[in-house]
């Protein structure tokens, strides 16, 4: 898992697209850099932000697929979604 120190300098975070299964944080950002499949970035953003990946959310890696660890089972609050590992790196966890 890659392991990075935010701005500040003092909370070491991880993008959640890089946590193993059994990772518990707490999501501080949100940040797309590029278009995924034709899909806007913005757009992903917002798709993100409408299943519940806001800052502050408590998040739990639960499972993880079969074939190159993808996609992965992640309960945000109390909701659980299946997301690719691809939009996951998106996801700013500490």
């Amino acid at each position: 898992m890659t392991v990075t120190e935010d701005t500040v300098g003092r909370t070491p975070h991880t993008m959640l697209g890089a946590a193993e299964r059994g990772f518990r944080g707490r999501i501080g950002a949100i940040t797309v850099a590029v278009d995924h499949n034709g899909v806007p970035a913005v757009e992903i953003e917002r798709r993100l932000l409408e299943l519940g990946f806001v800052e502050g959310a408590m998040v739990e890696v639960l499972h993880e697929g079969p074939v190159g660890r993808d996609p992965i089972a992640v309960r945000v609050n109390n909701t659980t979604i299946a997301l690719r590992r691809r939009e996951a790196m998106a996801i700013h966890v500490t």
